[in-house]
């Protein structure tokens, strides 16, 4: 069953007389567990039609270079085969998706999509619900708690989300059942690349990388491994960057690539402790649908204008503080800094596209330390966030990055540069980690990848 918070029409069209049912598959890049493609399916079956999928595949995503789109392709040849299995007509074509969907929409009787919060997936929707002959219906499918359900308005904090959503958890976490398609698609003609054989015109600064693998099938790996060996202890050790206690989800997360509803089914019914358990699914609920909360409430996201009055007000108050370290961006880019935890912290991001979250909060912290200004500072967090993390671009990075400069946080004492913004240092990472563990983790996977010719 798919819940009817989770479906919105798009606009006031009927269902027409096409020949197929048309689900534009963009964010949710996944068959398991994806409530949009059973909606279509449900919906084909009852008027006697087939399932078509389309995906538009846009050369011009903002910010997004070859490592992103590498990953993102591994996926989608995935997701061919594993719609092939369910007999149904996979349909990539290149050129800006609300375009390729319009035309394929022409000969369709519906059109059925997933939900993006970003500017640009809200623009492309509601080109297609315009243009589209016919009803165009949308399937939130990559939350667990539908963001308009949790809260109508955007939250100050995780703590004032928190009990919207919990309120709310149990109807939504819930299995979603596979729809057999009564008509078979595989036969039907279509112009449609050819996903092995793509020479995309994309920013090529940046390269793949080889520590994460793309696919849902990779991604039920990553999460069998963490329940399995990482989940019990979690809730100790998932903030020390000493311990590989992650899950890996994230970059899964960003593409579609896995449901967050199947990964907070599988961790609530696995053996471990309940404490455990809590922890993680609160990173994965509470926080991850606050992010979503803020960037479909907050059109200013990108910019240092989001962050909350007090924390801009403590900021241009200090904004001319003497700095002990001034760095450019180039050099910052180039992990040429005094600081050898926060180097560690830059290479393990340009080498595998993610790196530990206390890292991250500390990276992001030490830009703001070492800028000219604030505002200067947010700029280059914001772009090296987007250019080298494979889970950028999104809710989640656009709200870690606001969270260095005060969102989603209260004042803390004031000091220096900060103001009563948060404040880390390198004297904290060791008292409580075994941080040299971590730096030499790094090196000796830059000497591994520089050997294969990856780095």
């Amino acid at each position: 069953m798919i819940e009817d918070e989770r479906i919105e029409f798009m606009n006031s069209r009927d269902e027409t007389h096409g020949r197929y049912v048309l689900y534009w598959m963009q964010a949710s890049q996944r068959v398991r567990f994806n409530h949009a493609l059973e909606y279509a399916a449900q919906r084909a079956n009852a008027s006697g039609l087939p399932v078509v999928v389309c995906f538009g595949l846009t050369d011009a995503f903002p910010e997004a270079n070859l490592r992103h789109y590498t990953f993102m392709l591994e996926g989608l040849r995935e997701v061919a085969r594993d719609l092939e299995a369910r007999r149904i007509r996979f349909v990539p074509r290149r050129g800006s998706p609300e375009k390729v969907v319009t035309e394929m929409a022409k000969d369709a009787a519906l059109v059925v999509t997933d939900r993006g919060y970003l500017h640009i997936q809200k623009q492309w929707r509601r080109h297609v619900a315009r243009h589209a002959p016919c009803q165009v219906v949308q399937v939130e499918s990559d939350v667990v708690v539908p963001v308009e359900t949790a809260s109508n308005k955007e939250e100050y904090a995780a703590r004032t989300i928190r009990p919207k959503i919990m309120k709310q958890v149990d109807r939504f976490l819930r299995p979603l059942g596979t729809t057999r398609v009564r008509k078979n698609s595989l036969g039907m003609r279509f112009d449609t690349l050819d996903l092995s054989h793509l020479d995309l015109d994309v920013d090529r600064s940046v390269g793949r990388v080889s520590a994460y693998i793309g696919g849902a099938s990779e991604a039920k790996r990553l999460l069998d491994d963490f329940i399995r060996s990482k989940l019990d202890r979690c809730d100790a050790k998932r903030s020390d960057p000493s311990a590989d206690f992650e899950s890996h989800m994230s970059p899964y997360l960003h593409f579609g690539q896995i449901s967050p509803v199947e990964i907070a089914l599988r961790v609530k019914n696995a053996r471990a402790r309940g404490a455990a358990k809590d922890v993680f699914l609160e990173e994965l609920i509470v926080r991850r649908e606050l992010s979503v909360n803020f960037v479909h409430n907050n059109r200013r996201y990108h910019s240092y204008r989001a962050l909350p009055g007090w924390a801009r007000t403590t900021l241009r108050r200090h904004a001319s503080d003497k700095r002990d370290y001034i760095y450019s961006r180039r050099q910052m880019e180039e992990a040429r800094t005094h600081d050898r935890y926060w180097n560690a912290a830059m290479h393990e991001m340009r080498l595998t596209g993610k790196m530990h979250n206390t890292m991250r909060m500390y990276w992001g912290k030490k830009i703001l330390e070492w800028s000219p200004t604030p505002e200067v500072a947010f700029r280059r967090t914001l772009y090296l966030n987007n250019k080298y993390f494979l889970d950028g671009r999104d809710p989640n990075s656009f709200t870690g990055v606001a969270w260095c400069f005060g969102k989603h946080d209260r004042p803390w004492a004031e000091r220096d540069v900060f103001g009563t913004v948060r404040y880390m240092n390198a004297k904290g990472l060791e008292r409580k980690f075994d941080i040299d563990v971590y730096v030499c983790r790094i090196d000796a996977l830059a000497r591994t990848l520089t050997r294969k010719g990856d780095a």
